[in-house]
């Protein structure tokens, strides 16, 4: 329901099929590999005596998982939205995607990268407390926020919306009057393509 929803609202945002569904593909891979890292860590106990000098727990309470999908979807989806609002600008302006990647990553990647280390450092902060339930979830929540900034913002998602090209912007004209906006038909890539 959450990732419908979300599909809707930024389908909505960016007139386009593509970019929201990128969006929420792109985080819950996100989500999945921060608990990979809480099985790894804590489950099957790879770190969490030499860091925390904890022996391994065996399982995950369950609360955790629901929680670190709570912040981290909620994190993610803000640096996507803040990063793919600039590169939409960009392409708008003038209609080139690889040229709208390069300078919204440019304008929105420190900010973005800085954003995300003070939050890890928060999380890393988290997981030095004394209750184990809040070092497994703060070890989550840090991993997941490195991994999300790092991994999947500067690397998968740039790299995604220049692989995909004119398809980002495509929003057609049916979904388009369902979300009450206006078509988007990608503009000098495709008028390129039609000569």
């Amino acid at each position: 329901l959450i990732a419908v929803i979300t599909f809707l609202l930024l389908a909505r945002a960016f007139r386009s099929l593509l970019l929201p569904l990128k969006a929420v593909i792109l985080n819950i891979v996100s989500v999945a590999a921060a608990w990979g890292v809480l099985v790894l860590v804590w489950q099957y106990g790879f770190g969490s005596q030499a860091i925390w000098g904890i022996q391994s727990t065996g399982a995950i309470t369950f609360w955790i998982p629901l929680m670190v999908f709570a912040f981290l979807f909620g994190l993610s989806m803000d640096y996507e939205v803040f990063i793919l609002s600039r590169v939409r600008e960009e392409y708008d302006n003038d209609g080139s995607t690889n040229g709208a990647v390069i300078t919204g990553i440019g304008r929105t990647g420190r900010l973005v990268t800085s954003a995300a280390l003070i939050l890890f450092c928060a999380f890393v902060a988290l997981s030095s407390s004394p209750g184990t339930d809040i070092k497994v979830m703060g070890t989550g929540l840090g991993a997941g926020i490195l991994l999300d900034a790092t991994v999947v913002r500067m690397l998968l998602v740039p790299a995604l919306v220049s692989l995909f090209g004119r398809w980002n912007w495509y929003l057609p004209s049916l979904p388009a009057r369902l979300l009450f906006v206006r078509p988007s038909l990608p503009h000098k890539e495709l008028a390129a393509e039609a000569s």
